[in-house]
């Protein structure tokens, strides 16, 4: 249902690898992988948790809620862009890519998302 939002957004990022929709409890609801070593889902399980962590501590700091987290690696950056209180999305794009886009796309189809969920 959400695949070809997913890959469409993968495509039109320079660099783009996979995406993934999943819950907080670790739960892939739809993803979009090409040629991609590593398993989005994975990968989404295992950032899931830092994401988590930073949306507790945003929080207690009551500094607003927090709404995004980018990790990068030498091989990969994952951008991670919470939809709503039980859903995130996730977009890998390879250490050459344009995540700025990846981003600003991850932005534009959360609410897309949100009302669809």
């Amino acid at each position: 249902m959400f695949g070809s939002i997913l890959e469409e957004t993968v495509k039109d990022v320079k660099g783009g690898r996979a995406a993934v929709l999943m819950g907080f409890d670790g739960i892939a609801v739809d993803s979009w992988a090409g040629d991609m070593e590593s398993d989005i889902e994975t990968i989404g399980m295992e950032f899931s948790v830092l994401l988590k962590e930073v949306r507790n501590a945003a929080q207690q700091l009551e500094t607003g809620a927090a709404s995004e987290l980018t990790i990068r690696t030498d091989k990969l950056s994952t951008i991670l862009r919470v939809v709503n209180n039980d859903y995130f999305l996730a977009l890998a794009v390879d250490s050459e890519g344009n995540i700025g886009k990846g981003r600003y796309l991850l932005r534009m189809i959360a609410p897309k998302l949100a009302a669809q969920l």
